[in-house]
């Protein structure tokens, strides 16, 4: 069955070139078009579409406002086309607090130097979330509030790790709202440093560093290279950009390296964790958030043997089971959890 894709743009030359990307995957039906983001709230209402491509800028209504109105009143996942600037970057994350669950460039080339792998990639992000995402009404902006104590959940082997000196999240798509939800209920006396690696692009990685700072008791930075770890601290891996810890458990610091053009994940989770296992092989908590792919697994395999602490976010809370699925497949979670328990449990830390 075709994934049914309503596209939302205030260029009538982009929204036919969209239209001709898409409908090229016989996957993929277009239903529909909207200039602006009042329309795509009407048409959402009469067509029922199974994804959106959104775009931010447009008359009448932008289309942060129209993706808020939708997810409060008929949630659809919708992926918001943005330009990879500075301001885009701020646009973006202001969306996906609204409730759009991902992101791809305006500009194709930005993807891939190879138009029709870029054109593939678009329809295939396009078919997975039509098919994967499991949206969530919104009723407004979110507004974070301290986690509700709930009956805990069945550990397969340990909860708290013995021993810790180190949290490492990883997560993609749904991240950066999971990893507001996360680090936000936290204490500023977290007691362990925390490196964050989220599949995000080089120019969004600051912004998103700077707006989880304001939003949070511990401190969030972008990572430097040669950073010392310091309790109570995340740090976010720089996209287009590999963050390595490196050292010794003593002295510990982080390095950045750059990318090389075989690497499918610009962070890679895996590439950290595999650094990590090095310095902290039993000290690790490892914690595998929303998104699609397996990054990460191969990491969490190195760690679990080595005596770490894993643990991955459940089906029903993720955006797309994708990430934290294969680590519980292959049987490498510790504990399986809800996002708001992760909080929790986490927060139990301090």
């Amino acid at each position: 069955m075709s994934a049914r894709v309503l596209i939302v743009d205030d260029s009538g030359f982009f929204r036919r070139r969209l239209s001709a990307i898409i409908t090229s995957d016989p996957h993929i039906t277009v239903v529909g078009t909207a200039s602006n983001g009042q329309e795509a709230i009407e048409q959402v209402k009469l067509l029922k579409p199974d994804v959106i491509t959104m775009d931010i800028e447009m008359p009448v209504m932008d289309g942060i406002s129209a993706t808020r109105h939708i997810m409060s009143e008929c949630p659809t996942p919708i992926l918001m086309l943005s330009t990879w600037t500075t301001q885009g970057a701020k646009s973006t994350l202001e969306a996906l607090d609204a409730g759009a669950v991902d992101y791809m460039p305006k500009r194709f080339e930005e993807i891939s130097n190879d138009v029709n792998s870029a054109h593939q990639q678009l329809c295939q992000r396009l078919h997975n979330l039509a098919k994967k995402t499991k949206p969530q009404r919104i009723v407004s902006s979110p507004v974070l509030k301290p986690a509700v104590k709930r009956p805990r959940p069945h550990i397969t082997q340990r909860k708290t790790p013995n021993g810790l000196r180190l949290v490492v999240i990883g997560t993609s798509t749904g991240g950066p709202v999971a990893l507001q939800k996360v680090l936000t209920q936290l204490p500023a006396n977290f007691p362990y440093p925390i490196l964050v690696v989220q599949h995000m692009p080089a120019t969004f990685t600051p912004s998103f560093a700077d707006r989880l700072n304001t939003q949070c008791k511990i401190k969030v930075k972008h990572a430097e290279n040669s950073d010392s770890l310091s309790a109570g601290t995340a740090y976010i891996a720089p996209g287009g950009m590999q963050m390595l810890l490196k050292g010794n458990a003593r002295s510990p610091h982080i390095e950045i390296q750059a990318s090389q053009s075989t690497q499918t994940y610009k962070p890679c989770v895996d590439i950290t964790l595999e650094s990590v296992a090095s310095v902290y092989p039993k000290e690790t908590l490892a914690i595998i958030l929303t998104g699609m792919g397996a990054d990460g697994k191969i990491g969490c395999q190195q760690l679990h043997k080595l005596g770490s602490t894993i643990w991955a976010q459940d089906e029903k809370s993720s955006t797309i089971y994708g990430m934290p699925m294969a680590i519980a497949k292959a049987g490498f979670a510790d504990g399986i959890f809800d996002l708001n328990d992760i909080s929790h449990h986490l927060a139990e830390f301090s």
